[in-house]
């Protein structure tokens, strides 16, 4: 193509036609003097030369330069410009013209449809939802439901009659993950059978996985249709509308604000409820994938989740449970809260954070006080907590309000101060240690848990017993024990080593468990003998005879089905059911629930566990 050169080049950014005559000369000569090894330096050369006529002639609108136009002076080309502007329109001109059209013209000339014209078939499509993971997957599975809904779409819980199936996902370990590919492969089956019908079944991944899978999900397996990542709920009428197009389509975008604060989320959970209040974390640590897949931190306003929370009171429920990755490090710098500008972070003693001190906004404190004086018959708990963010006003709280449960959960991940710097924790096994013993003092008679992972980049023999004697120290109610299992994009992807065989994360685990079982065995049977309150969840799985439910410490108690009086004064027997405060004598207990008999009806103003 250099080789026929036209004389005459189109310069398309600015349309202009300039006669070159020099240029067409100079390939030549170029041409002949270099060899076929240098022709890239020839093009580059061509480049530069047209790149100066271009500057030369910028400036001028759609007119033919000739030869001789090169030798006009700045002052006549300046002079020349200022006449032509002065005789075009002016603004007036444009508006009048503008205002010729008429409304319809103009709506359709710019109109655009956001989303296919499809509206009226939303009205007959049924969505059918599968939540895999934690509690925030629960809670994120409600404020899908809330915008779909609203987009015209029907819930089932039939997957032989879902015209979408929408699985909420989790990717905080392999094997989470591994169920969702597995479950694909079955629904690659039932969308098979499908493709004939009027109504193909369309198949859409939400949450963790996929954010970090997108093209993976996508482009290797063509059964899914559609992508949204935590923070793109929203947009699922729109992803949803394409797909139903026949489009396959992903938001996996993350917010830097609240995204859901004005959603009210659909609760089918009965009479117990959970609450976001915060998303994201910017903790860091090296081992975990929630800062990548949830992004920063944020937090909802107080004004929101009163509003839901007296919602749910208004529907009956008993009990509320705040969510966040780290709930407690809650601060809300919007309205009222953006006023305590000069009150920076509280932390436990001999705890840091990778982040700088946040300063104003109200804290878990000021929302945990706001909550529980909604209703004080509804129990207040709260998941998951990170350790450094337990001051003692959040202490004196829990103590002081009957209705925010005596139980913390308090992540350890190891037991060895070694492992907990490599994981990036911000504390030691012994500033641990000091804040169990603080929160005991100032809340006696308090119920633990923990999460404590074992087989970590690097963990010693002497790294795994120092967690296994931390359990026994403590003695914790509830334990969620796991092997470590390395995400990509997390700090130990990239610098560390999963050096750790699988044989022995087996083996470690194991031991830990037995472990747990053993202490948990013996705090609960240190409740042998006290009355417990306990709400009721409904039927005992092991037997139709038998009801359960849960005691302030997040323990199941397990008791017989019967007729009860209303306490404290009714003399008639009422059947107790689901929802229901009742008081139960402990008489026997093991490392996973507690067992007993139910002797009265009760609610959290006049009942609470006593030792008769």
């Amino acid at each position: 193509s250099l080789l026929r050169f036209n004389k005459t080049v189109i310069l398309k950014t600015t349309k202009l036609h300039v006669n070159v005559n020099s240029v067409g000369s100079y390939v030549s000569v170029c041409y002949n003097m270099m060899s076929a090894r240098r022709l890239r330096f020839l093009v580059f050369s061509v480049q530069k030369c047209l790149s100066r006529l271009a500057d030369k002639c910028r400036g001028y609108c759609s007119v033919s330069v000739s030869s001789t136009s090169t030798n006009e002076t700045d002052e006549t080309r300046v002079s020349t410009f200022k006449t032509k502007l002065s005789s075009g329109p002016t603004f007036h001109d444009f508006i009048k013209s503008s205002s010729g059209k008429s409304s319809t013209e103009t709506q359709q000339e710019h109109e655009e449809s956001y989303l296919p014209e499809e509206s009226g078939l939303a009205q007959l499509r049924k969505v059918y939802f599968e939540t895999y993971g934690c509690q925030m997957n629960v809670n994120d599975t409600e404020i899908a439901w809330s915008i779909l809904q609203k987009g015209g779409y029907v819930r089932t819980h039939e997957l032989s009659e879902a015209d979408v199936v929408l699985l909420v996902t989790c990717s905080i370990r392999e094997k989470a993950e591994q169920t969702i590919w597995n479950r694909l492969k079955h629904l690659a089956v039932l969308k098979k059978k499908r493709l004939k019908s009027s109504t193909p079944l369309k198949i859409g991944v939400l949450g963790c996985m996929a954010e970090r899978l997108k093209t993976e999900l996508l482009e290797k397996e063509r059964v899914v249709d559609v992508v949204a990542g935590p923070d793109a709920y929203r947009d699922l009428p729109r992803l949803l509308a394409l797909a139903h197009g026949g489009q396959r389509t992903s938001n996996v975008l993350l917010s830097l604000e609240e995204a859901y604060a004005d959603v009210m989320p659909i609760h089918h959970s009965g009479h117990s409820a959970f609450v976001s209040i915060t998303r994201g974390c910017d903790n860091m640590c090296s081992y975990c994938i929630v800062p990548f897949t949830w992004g920063r931190e944020r937090s909802r306003p107080v004004s929101s989740i009163l509003e839901e929370v007296r919602m749910l009171s208004d529907q009956g429920v008993k009990e509320v449970t705040l969510l966040g990755q780290n709930v407690n490090s809650y601060r809300d710098v919007s309205g009222d809260g953006a006023s305590n500008s000069g009150l920076g972070s509280r932390l436990s003693r001999g705890f840091s954070t990778v982040y700088r001190d946040k300063q104003g906004g109200l804290r878990f404190a000021d929302l945990l006080h706001h909550v529980s004086l909604v209703n004080p018959d509804i129990r207040i708990r709260f998941t998951s907590p990170h350790p450094k963010d337990f001051p003692d006003e959040v202490l004196q709280l829990l103590q002081e309000r009957r209705n925010i449960c005596k139980q913390i959960h308090l992540p350890a991940q190891s037991g060895s101060s070694r492992v907990l710097q490599t994981m990036r924790r911000g504390y030691t096994r012994e500033a641990y240690l000091e804040l169990v013993e603080n929160i005991r003092k100032i809340i006696p008679g308090v119920s633990l848990s923990s999460d404590f992972i074992t087989g970590f980049c690097g963990e010693t023999e002497e790294d795994h017993q120092q967690s296994v004697s931390l359990i026994r120290e403590v003695g914790y109610n509830v334990a969620f024990l796991f092997a470590y299992s390395m995400r990509k994009k997390t700090q130990a992807y990239h610098r560390l080593g999963d050096d750790i065989p699988a044989e022995v994360k087996k083996r470690r685990l194991e031991e830990l468990i037995c472990t747990f079982r053993e202490e948990a065995t013996k705090v609960n049977t240190r409740l042998i003998g006290s009355t417990q309150l306990v709400l009721v969840e409904g039927e005992s799985k092991k037997s139709s005879q038998d009801l359960c439910g849960r005691n302030d410490g997040n323990v199941k108690v397990i008791f017989p089905r019967k007729d009860l009086l209303s306490y404290p004064t009714d003399t008639n027997p009422v059947t107790v059911k689901a929802g229901d405060y009742v008081l139960v004598k402990i008489t026997s207990a093991n490392s996973q629930s507690l067992q007993g008999h139910a002797f009265s009806h009760a609610s959290l103003s006049d009942g609470h566990p006593r030792r008769l």
